[in-house]
């Protein structure tokens, strides 16, 4: 029985990055290894989607399938303002078939998505 999910993210600045999804996110955390926190997410859902190329990232020596993160929210509008206003840096909204959606930038330069479904989840 699968109990639960464990993303990784890749991070050229992994301390940076982890501080300030802490602070998006404002979950209960446990120590992992020195220096890393593991940080409880929101109720989530998985799809898949077509990839362009080789989409992999070798782990453990394996080829496992690339993955993008999105998180999801009610009001788009209204968490870039409350993240903008944290100091935490986000792109312009855009208008997507999926609904409006934005990325947030980490300290790394590597960005995450956010977005407002305007679809049906599969969270209830």
């Amino acid at each position: 029985m699968v109990t639960g999910l464990h993303v990784l993210l890749y991070s050229t600045d992994p301390d940076a990055d982890q501080e300030v999804l802490q602070r998006i996110l404002r979950s209960r955390s446990v120590p992992a290894e020195p220096g890393r926190i593991i940080m409880a997410l929101p109720p989530a859902e998985v799809a898949t989607h077509q990839g362009e190329g080789n989409f992999s990232q070798l782990h453990a020596d394996r080829n496992l399938l690339g993955a993008v993160l999105y998180l999801m929210c009610d009001d788009l509008d209204a968490v870039l303002g409350a993240l903008r206003k944290d100091g935490i840096a986000c792109s312009t909204p855009d208008d997507t078939e999926f609904g409006p959606k934005a990325t947030i930038v980490l300290p790394s330069g590597g960005e995450i998505g956010l977005y407002q479904p305007s679809h049906a989840t599969a969270l209830g």
